[in-house]
């Protein structure tokens, strides 16, 4: 089903700024903005509220826009690159626009790598801090650190014990670890607690 988004401005009694300019339902003016809309997910991961931060990706994710001979031709944009905007208004709901050229792509990466796989690399320290799927009991990653790889598994469970992450084998002390490169592999485990989501006006 179609996302809701932000009516268009164009019987508003104030004068919203340049995003008036825009025809109504594109961009910002009542459209998907697909900056904000990934912005909107990294908020929700970042409150731990999966279950929300997968719907808005699932909402603004391409291949989504193009699973089908219909939706091929709503989209009428590449499905493989992100679209900086998608119309909100008929005739032209559904339809990408301004794909390439968009700094979303930068950010759908950082979504997807930093906020819902929750892989963070600073300073060459990786911390980890996931935020999966609901329904999904784990999942692996790699990462090339110079020479020496990083084979990581992701164990999810339903607990209120601490997340533990070992590396080699050893337990570390935190959810993160120093990375070297030492031209070896190495393995990392995370035994990952899903944190419950509090309720509305808890």
């Amino acid at each position: 089903m179609w996302p809701c988004w932000p009516p268009p401005f164009d019987h508003s009694e104030h004068n919203p700024g340049y995003i008036q300019g825009y025809v109504p339902g594109v961009r910002e003016n009542g459209g998907q903005y697909t900056h904000a809309a990934i912005w909107a997910a990294m908020a929700f991961a970042q409150l731990g509220d999966a279950a929300q931060a997968w719907r808005v990706f699932d909402w603004i994710n391409p291949v989504r826009h193009s699973d089908s001979p219909a939706a091929v031709a709503r989209y009428q944009v590449e499905p493989y690159v992100m679209a900086a905007d998608v119309y909100g208004v008929a005739p032209h709901q559904g339809r990408g626009g301004w794909t390439w050229y968009t700094g979303s792509a930068g950010w759908m990466v950082r979504l997807i790598l930093e906020s819902l796989l929750g892989w963070r690399l600073e300073a060459g320290t990786l911390s980890l801090a996931p935020c999966p799927r609901p329904g999904w009991d784990g999942f692996s990653l790699t990462l090339a650190h110079g020479a020496s790889t990083y084979a990581l598994q992701v164990h999810c469970r339903a607990s209120s014990a601490a997340s533990q992450l070992r590396c080699d084998g050893v337990l570390l002390p935190g959810l993160s670890v120093v990375l070297v490169d030492d031209g070896r592999p190495h393995d990392l485990s995370l035994d990952w607690s899903v944190p419950a989501v509090p309720l509305a006006g808890a």
